[in-house]
């Protein structure tokens, strides 16, 4: 494969990041991309959140961005429409957790148990994107995260991963974590979720999404799957 087609950094780390190993060797996906302009609300379409405010929203764009900006080999995080998946996963009983346990004890338990925490996933984020602001208006003289400079916004996404960065209220690995979590499956899911716009991830993958039999494809490793995907809709890709 020629050197011009390789997957970037970005995104070899974003694939790496989806084979369940530890967040902390797989890394925030756009960070190491070589480029010092502020990051600027995209065009989302006609969407207009209804979960996250004006300033939450400038972040959710922003940090997007970074975690799976636009290559050579796929679309970012804002042309897949991640941004619109989260704003309306968080409007979801299990993002308020309605249909977790959430009752006591709160305590610090070992990565295999799970998250124990007290917040809900909606809350996890929106304190956490709180908390990171904050820090920036104090550290960068009352600039929010979406107003920095994209250096300055993958430094803060790797201190937040590597549990460096100091937040109110909140663990910043764990709002990290999370943020994470919710881009790769906006970025993942199905179209009728938000994201995952023209089932563009798919197609970028080869998955065949909900096409009802490729298993004699399966162990095909040499060439990719000569059918476009199909959605929960049936729309074909």
């Amino acid at each position: 494969m020629s050197d011009d087609k390789a997957p970037s950094h970005s995104r070899r780390q974003l694939f790496k990041s989806l084979t369940f190993v530890p967040l902390a060797a797989a890394g925030i996906a756009g960070c190491g991309r070589e480029t010092d302009k502020p990051a600027d609300a995209a065009p989302q379409g006609d969407y207009k959140p209804a979960f996250f405010s004006a300033a939450e929203w400038a972040f959710v764009l922003a940090a997007c961005d970074r975690l799976i900006p636009a290559d050579n080999i796929g679309p970012g995080a804002l042309q897949a429409g991640v941004p619109e998946f989260i704003d309306r996963h968080m409007q979801t009983p299990y993002a308020s957790g309605d249909i977790w346990y959430m009752q006591g004890p709160f305590v610090e338990a070992a990565p295999q148990f799970g998250y124990q925490g007290r917040l809900p996933v909606r809350d996890i984020v929106r304190v956490g994107i709180k908390g990171i602001d904050a820090h920036c208006r104090k550290a960068f003289n009352g600039k929010s995260f979406a107003q920095l400079e994209h250096a300055d916004q993958e430094t803060l996404l790797k201190s937040a991963e590597a549990g460096k960065l100091e937040l109110e209220n909140i663990s910043a690995r764990e709002f990290f974590n999370q943020l994470l979590n919710e881009t790769r499956m906006g970025y993942f899911c199905d179209p009728k979720y938000g994201g995952n716009k023209g089932m563009a991830a798919w197609k970028m993958i080869g998955y065949p999404g909900m096409r009802a039999d490729y298993t004699n494809w399966v162990e095909v490793r040499d060439q990719p799957y000569p059918l476009a995907p199909v959605d929960l809709a049936g729309k074909r890709g």
